[in-house]
């Protein structure tokens, strides 16, 4: 008998290994819960990693962070941080400022603009939180953590 997730795939035969099912049911369950929580974000005009760079730079205050720390700081990494900037940048939702003293180093800053629509975003994004994941208690939301924990630390 096949799985859930191999029927809703739509497999034909049942995965070699359970290994293989868990990869997998997390690239699936990865893929949904991008999918939608980028058309909850479309509506607010940001995409996930730009509500990702926003957050960090929240979290930041008005200290900021120069763009090799966001990208360090990033969820799903981003191979050109400096366009990522560049677009928040010209959306008004960031500025960067550079320091006289080094000139190499600019300081990124979220705007009033960026922190307006964190607050706009934040109860529909808590609205699908609870409809993904109110299901599961505190200790199954633990274990899950735990476990998501345990699989991104490679083995040798």
């Amino acid at each position: 008998m096949l799985s859930r997730l191999e029927s809703e795939i739509k497999m034909s035969r049942p995965f070699a290994r359970k290994s293989e099912e868990a990869l997998v049911s997390i690239m699936r369950t990865a893929a949904i819960l991008d999918h939608v929580f980028g058309d909850a974000l479309k509506q607010f005009g940001v995409t996930g990693t730009q509500y990702n760079v926003l957050r960090i730079l929240r979290g930041a205050g008005k200290d900021g962070l120069c763009g090799r720390e966001i990208g360090e700081r990033l969820v799903s990494k981003e191979p050109d941080v400096s366009r990522l900037l560049d677009r928040m940048e010209d959306q008004g939702l960031m500025t960067r400022e550079r320091d006289p003293d080094d000139r190499r180093h600019v300081t990124a800053r979220v705007t009033a603009k960026g922190l307006k629509i964190l607050v706009q975003v934040e109860p529909t994004l808590e609205a699908l939180e609870r409809q993904y994941f109110g299901g599961l208690g505190a200790g199954a939301l633990k274990d899950l953590i735990d476990t998501l924990a345990a699989v991104r630390t490679p083995r040798p």
